[in-house]
């Protein structure tokens, strides 16, 4: 497969030109890279008008994952407003209401969508859930929402960040029963589209869905996909590179967008059977961990996410006795410890399985996490995150109502929404999950 755009910035590196155009660094080697950052001169192309180089290498994407696919170089954050907004155009063509159905494990940038967008959400909850990073979605609750306050879409995160895939199929089907589309968070799945048995949102019945690239595939941190189903409605691939362009950066990296090239290229070349032969072998840690004694959670093929209480550990306790055998984990906090795993570790999975298998198992913690209730909705998303605010320690936010949701990546994921009521619960959420200050309506 060609790579039309790593072809182009190196023949133009290696061309001695004068660089009287952004960026400033003229090519000149500070950090190594930058003869190879480039931005829209001629030939280049344009990440939003696409017509040459750049348009070619999403054809090759396109082909490599069974759809439409676009590109985006800040991240799957870029993606998830892009479809949203496309989302709602169609709702508003149909004339449904801006109303979105969403797990509540959402990543803090669909509340920022609806900040900026201002649509409604219909939450849904687990019936019962390990974390708040968790949202298992119930069938029958979903159907319920489904017939009473017919959404434009519903939109989930699969995987999560405890590796936890959904049933899209099943789930696919019931939105399409009811005449709703499908919207994905697959930020942590870019790899399964390649599986033997593909198991990405799209090849499952999702209509829109994105990837992010970096976190699965041996791509540069911020290289994303859009991907657009064929049987998704026709104004979505009509509208998304404007879509794209009404939040994303009018200077999109030429260094991600090579590494997007680049990976088309390493995906057509034996990838497939690269990742199968990974994916066995990483199911075979996963039961000697299990013979072990470790207790695993989550159906991702390539994440390890270990209940460290059981094995007498916090996850951030777990988490420092691997980083002693320069072992960095992906993300700890009280409950779990999370390893993301992909095939360019190479050896490192013998290593890691004696890592492991050498901490020694102590009594179980009987510690349990506090359950993440929902508040009170006092403001809409956009009313809160436009209201005059302050921050104030979380131990004294009981009864103020939440602005911003000042929340870390990882995991990203917030514990009360903007605009809804912190509660005394709330309040111990905070403080078990190590979140000291908050943002609040004044």
């Amino acid at each position: 497969m060609k790579t039309p755009i790593v072809d182009f910035v190196r023949r133009y590196a290696e061309s001695s030109a004068m660089r009287l155009h952004m960026p400033g660094h003229k090519g000149a080697s500070l950090l190594g890279m930058e003869a190879l950052d480039i931005t829209e001169i001629e030939g280049a192309d344009s990440l939003y008008e696409a017509s040459g180089i750049i348009r070619e290498s999403e054809c090759n994407a396109s082909a490599l994952f069974g759809c439409d696919t676009l590109y985006s170089t800040e991240g799957s954050s870029l993606c998830i407003r892009a479809m949203l907004h496309l989302v709602l155009l169609h709702a508003k063509q149909c004339g449904k209401q801006p109303l979105i159905a969403a797990g509540r494990n959402a990543h803090k940038t669909f509340l920022s969508a609806a900040a900026l967008l201002d649509f409604d959400i219909a939450w849904l909850y687990p019936q019962s859930s390990a974390s708040y990073l968790s949202c298992a979605i119930d069938l029958a609750a979903l159907e319920r929402i489904l017939e009473t306050d017919q959404p434009a879409a519903v939109y989930i995160t699969s995987p999560d960040y405890l590796g936890n895939v959904a049933d899209i199929r099943a789930i696919a089907e019931l939105c399409h029963r009811y005449g709703t589309l499908l919207a994905v968070d697959n930020a942590h799945g870019a790899y399964l589209r390649f599986l033997p048995a593909s198991r990405h949102p799209i090849d499952l019945g999702a209509d829109i869905c994105c990837d992010s690239a970096h976190k699965t595939l041996p791509v540069l941190t911020g290289g994303a996909y859009l991907h657009i189903a064929k049987h998704a409605p026709a104004m979505f691939a009509a509208q998304a590179k404007t879509a794209l362009a009404l939040f994303g950066s009018t200077s999109p990296s030429y260094l991600i967008l090579q590494s997007l090239d680049g990976a088309n290229k390493y995906l057509a070349d034996g990838y497939r059977e690269k990742l199968s032969a990974f994916a066995s072998r990483v199911q075979s840690l996963k039961d000697t961990l299990t013979a072990h004694g470790y207790t695993l959670l989550g159906n991702e093929p390539l994440k390890i996410t270990i209940r460290t209480k059981s094995y007498g550990y916090s996850g951030k306790a777990f988490a420092a006795l691997l980083a002693e055998q320069n072992i960095i984990c992906e993300f700890a906090d009280r409950d779990f410890t999370v390893l993301m795993l992909t095939p360019e570790i190479g050896d490192g999975l013998d290593r890691l399985a004696d890592a492991l298998c050498s901490i020694e198992r102590k009594d179980a913690l009987s510690e349990q996490a506090p359950e993440c209730r929902p508040q009170t909705r006092v403001l809409s998303v956009r009313q809160a995150a436009f209201s005059a605010c302050e921050t104030i320690p979380a131990a004294k936010s009981c009864g103020r109502v939440l602005a911003a949701a000042t929340v870390g990546c990882p995991p990203a994921v917030p514990i009360v929404i903007c605009g809804e009521r912190i509660d005394e619960h709330a309040v111990r959420c905070f403080e078990y999950y190590g979140i000291d200050t908050c943002t609040v309506v004044k």
